[in-house]
């Protein structure tokens, strides 16, 4: 650890505030509370007074630049407003405060649900909309896209660019990398240290660039989720820096890192120093961990989440390393957003296989419940369906255990969720091997594209995997990350151009943009019930149904093509005689067997009858 982390300087010069933050607010907010922080070299000193505000507690800590000024303002209507710092010996000091009307609906905006097919953008290695804001005189990385590690130069206008191709691919909503500054001296591209959580870093470029994204993301009725970071920021960030509280970070005699044990919070035999090494030991050496339950960092935290959702008109957020935060007060921290907008989303990452320890944080957890505890995230991510479909093409699976059983068993275990609806279910992220490299033939990747998208949960695909980009972990990182086809404009094709995609890039993409165009207009995938069979011969079949319609999944994934008597779903079809295969329009008869062809599917549509 860096010892100058360790020392909390103070000046006595004359007041200067350099950081008022939130820099505004919103009128009519359900927690009426608001915590001004206001730094600045001696601020400490000082008297806060305001005419027009009402000040019901001031906090000073040990590092004398901060203040922290709580205002209630339940009474209080927009409009612009003042506080006045009084020193004895010193010049007052007269800060104006605004705050804001709210968007009409602010408080019932609609998360991201099953309904929803969510598409993962690195912004650096996406689109370069801007050249001019590849690099900023204030930040230290400087674009190299010869660097595999280095900044490339994608940005929020990138994404802007390129959201016609986004939205035929069937996407309705779309979920960015941190875009908050990171100032980190090297790989910042990342953007997961952040230096400063209330501005968009300048290189993605401006807070209202964020804003415009948002915007016409709305025009298309698409939504948009910010990955937050509530666990660490950077070394770079000014309250690290000059840290307002020792307690602020969680500090040791020397780095230590966290143990990463993350299934630890439903271990019956834990032992206390793990579950401390867990919580507070450090992320890495550059990313200082967050003590959440230093009360003052809590509600900045919270208020900094808050303003984002206001500002930009957030649909949701995915938060990153969830478990590695201090547990109630990151529960708490999510309760605060959930009151504020009961219907908002938040899917906490979670790196875990087992459906047991994933279970655990979401809302209403059967298995947290044993605990005492129940979260207020809505959402979790389906890593174990994740980690099956890995493990089954990339490990020879023993004869007594087909691969299509290891897809079926993930299933079996939903009755561990509160809501199964609410997972997130995706075959790969900016952090794993994409899934194409995992099922490089075509069919296999057709095969597990199909059960993304018609299973419960909400699907959520990664850039690129449309047009069949690969990357290996074992490569590094940045394989997983590089640059999108087309996205410069010193590139020579564009893949996000039909005619100058290859054959390869356009049949991913056309199968991709037609299964899930198919999917954003059937209520009964995003919504209806499931009954599955168990796998015959690496074959899974499975139906989607409501009261009205039925959709029958068949998935072979076996090399050779497998004959599907229909008399083993009676269940589900009743005295139904056929059904359409969804994407040629075939009638397919269900009064006598199928051929599936090897490495194939079949999505076949039918009124769900009487049973």
């Amino acid at each position: 650890m860096n010892k100058m982390l360790l020392l909390l300087i103070s000046f006595s010069l004359s007041a200067q505030v350099s950081k008022i933050e939130p820099p505004f607010w919103w009128e009519d907010m359900h927690d009426s509370s608001l915590m001004i922080t206001l730094y600045g070299d001696d601020l400490a000193a000082y008297k806060v007074k305001s005419k027009s505000l009402k000040i019901t507690d001031v906090v000073r800590l040990e590092n004398e630049n901060y203040l922290f000024v709580y205002v209630d303002l339940a009474n209080t209507k927009a409009g612009n407003y003042e506080l006045t710092l009084h020193h004895n010996n010193k010049e007052s000091v007269t800060i104006p405060y605004t705050i804001n009307n709210r968007r009409e609906g602010s408080a019932l905006r609609q998360g991201y649900t099953s309904a929803d097919f969510i598409y993962l953008i690195m912004p650096d290695r996406f689109a370069n909309g801007n050249p001019a804001n590849d690099a900023h005189p204030e930040l230290n990385e400087k674009p190299n896209r010869k660097d595999p590690w280095g900044r490339h130069g994608g940005d929020l206008q990138g994404v802007i660019d390129h959201l016609d191709y986004i939205e035929d691919l069937g996407v309705t909503a779309i979920w960015n990398t941190p875009v908050v500054e990171d100032n980190d001296p090297k790989g910042s591209y990342h953007m997961y240290a952040a230096s400063d959580v209330y501005q968009i870093d300048r290189r993605f470029g401006t807070n209202e660039t964020y804003k415009k994204l948002s915007s016409e993301m709305r025009k298309r009725d698409m939504k948009l989720i910010m990955d937050y970071v509530v666990n660490h920021w950077s070394l770079e960030h000014y309250m690290i820096k000059d840290l307002p509280s020792s307690d602020w970070i969680n500090q040791w005699e020397s780095f230590t890192p966290s143990s990463h044990a993350k299934e630890i919070f439903t271990d019956p035999y834990a032992a206390e120093i793990d579950k401390k090494e867990m919580v507070d030991g450090w992320f890495v050496e550059s990313m200082p961990d967050l003590n959440q339950k230093q009360p003052q960092l809590l509600k900045y935290l919270t208020q900094n989440a808050i303003w984002w959702i206001e500002y930009a008109d957030l649909s949701g957020f995915r938060v990153d390393t969830y478990p590695y935060n201090s547990r109630d007060e990151v529960t708490a921290w999510s309760k605060a957003i959930m009151d504020e907008y009961p219907n908002f989303s938040i899917v906490a990452e979670s790196w875990v296989m087992n459906p047991v320890h994933l279970s655990y944080w979401q809302k209403d957890s059967p298995i947290a419940a044993l605990d005492g505890f129940n979260s207020h995230v809505t959402h979790v991510k389906d890593f174990a369906l994740y980690g099956a479909v890995h493990q089954i093409f990339n490990e020879e699976t023993p004869w007594w255990d087909q691969k299509m059983n290891k897809i079926y068993k993930v299933f079996q275990n939903d009755f561990l969720y509160a809501n199964p609806d609410n997972l997130m279910v995706f075959l790969e992220n900016h952090d794993t091997t994409r899934i194409n490299e995992i099922t490089p033939d075509f069919g296999d990747y057709k095969i597990v594209t199909t059960l993304m998208a018609t299973v419960r949960g909400t699907p959520q695909t990664y850039y690129g995997t449309e047009i069949g980009m690969r990357g290996l972990k074992e490569n590094g990182d940045a394989d997983l990350r590089r640059d999108f086809p087309g996205g410069w404009q010193e590139d020579t094709r564009s893949a996000f151009i039909a005619s100058e995609r290859t054959e390869r890039e356009n049949r991913y993409y056309d199968f991709t943009s037609k299964l899930f165009n198919w999917r954003k207009n059937e209520p009964v995938i995003h919504h209806g019930k499931t009954m599955h069979f168990s796998p015959k011969n690496e074959v899974y079949t499975y139906f989607r149904y409501t009261k009205d319609k039925t959709i029958m999944v068949v998935l072979n994934a076996n090399k050779e093509a497998q004959t599907v008597s229909f008399s083993r779903f009676g269940e589900r079809i009743g005295n139904t005689k056929s059904g359409k295969e969804v994407f040629t329009d075939e009638i397919i008869s269900f009064t006598k067997p199928i051929a599936v062809p090897a490495k194939s599917i079949k999505i076949i549509s039918f009124n769900t009858p009487e049973l």
